[in-house]
């Protein structure tokens, strides 16, 4: 038998008949976020693709040390390696973080080279590099920039000084 419903009756909400809504279980704490992992401290950083550290973006000497500590393997030698000559090399050079690299120039916001790190080699920009003598091997399809591209044990750091130094005496680039 099917009852008939007057048309001018509002409409109930269908409920199942005899079901209670079920109460809301409390949130368990769960593992924090790989980003927020990063930030605790005594945490170990996050690596991206390659092992390329993520390190927040900061000025001075501080995130470049960070950066350096959380380069994998032989990576992180290069990386104190390379600071040193550079720090050597131009004694007053600022530092950054950005986009998870090092950078370093001789004005505020104005830089001549950088480093990120690869899978199997450390990539250094040099942002005027078609205007050191010679000029760094590594191609890139802007213009000016030119790549060295360290593996392990084949840092000529002789070279690498020379470089900087021709580096640091150029405009910088705004990035």
């Amino acid at each position: 038998m099917t009852r008939k419903t007057d048309p001018t009756t509002p409409k109930r909400p269908s409920r199942a008949v005899g079901k209670k809504p079920a109460p809301e279980k409390p949130k368990a704490p769960g593992k924090p976020s790989a980003a927020a992992a990063g930030k605790t401290a005594g945490a170990q950083p996050v690596l991206l693709s390659g092992g390329n550290p993520q390190i927040p973006k900061g000025y001075g000497d501080a995130p470049v040390r960070a950066y350096i500590a959380a380069m994998p393997g032989w990576k992180s030698e290069v990386g104190r390696r390379l600071d040193a000559i550079i720090e050597r090399t131009v004694p007053n050079v600022r530092k950054a973080v950005k986009w998870n690299s090092p950078f370093y120039g001789v004005e505020d916001d104005l830089w001549f080279a950088s480093f990120h790190v690869f899978a199997k080699y450390v990539k250094v920009t040099f942002f005027r590099g078609t205007s050191l003598d010679p000029v760094p091997p590594g191609a890139s399809k802007h213009p000016e920039v030119r790549y060295l591209d360290i593996y392990e044990d084949q840092l000529d750091e002789s070279q690498f000084a020379d470089w900087v130094r021709q580096a640091s005496e150029l405009p910088g680039e705004k990035l």
